[in-house]
């Protein structure tokens, strides 16, 4: 059996530890908001104060996003395309067109 990748399923992140870090604890934060949503559905909670709240959450996974999009163009596509691969371009659009229909 060969350690072979012929697909994405061998790319792994690097990030420095405080980035991890910063990562967990805004992902916690938003879990928490969910945690907290659903609270809010279940003893229900006005309209407008639910909707408040998951738009608080929607811009605590934003911050994720952008963390993780300017690790990924500083080093993942970075490193790619000092190593020749032009196919990370397209990977990237596709990413920021997902990260767009929010």
């Amino acid at each position: 059996m060969t350690n072979e990748c012929h697909d994405n399923s061998c790319r792994k992140s690097h990030h420095p530890e405080q980035v991890k870090k910063d990562l967990i604890t805004r992902l916690n934060r938003a879990e928490g908001q969910i945690r907290g949503i659903k609270g809010m559905v279940e003893k229900d909670v006005y309209c407008d104060d639910i909707i408040t709240q998951l738009s608080a959450t929607q811009s605590a996974l934003n911050s994720v996003a952008k963390v993780l999009l300017n690790g990924h163009l500083k080093g993942c596509v970075k490193d790619r395309l000092a190593e020749g691969d032009d196919e990370v371009l397209d990977e990237l659009l596709t990413t920021i067109q997902k990260l767009m229909r929010k």
